[in-house]
């Protein structure tokens, strides 16, 4: 398997993560206070948003030429790093 294949599966992995990590916050938000509900509706509109532009930066990286997708890790590298930094925020102010 090639690096860019390889890359490719663990980002989409992660992906499949976010998804459930995502899924777990609106069934918290579901027994939520009000204000709550509220932090809760906009990280998980904020993680969406985000997961959805690494949806796209994947598959740019799966479509690119070879010299290309070297440089589209970049870019997803800031993106994965985002929605990691959301995540973590959400989940500390969960505990």
């Amino acid at each position: 398997m090639d690096k860019r294949t390889e890359y490719v599966e663990k980002l989409s992995a992660q992906m499949v993560e976010w998804d459930v990590q995502i899924e777990r916050l609106k069934e918290k938000a579901e027994s939520a206070t009000p204000e709550e509900k509220d932090e809760y509706s906009n990280t998980i509109a904020a993680l969406q948003l985000k997961r959805d532009e690494a949806a796209v930066k994947l598959q740019g990286i799966s479509t690119a030429s070879e010299d290309e997708w070297e440089d589209l890790k970049a870019g997803a590298k800031q993106i994965w790093d985002e929605v990691g930094a959301i995540l973590r925020e959400a989940i500390r102010k969960r505990k």
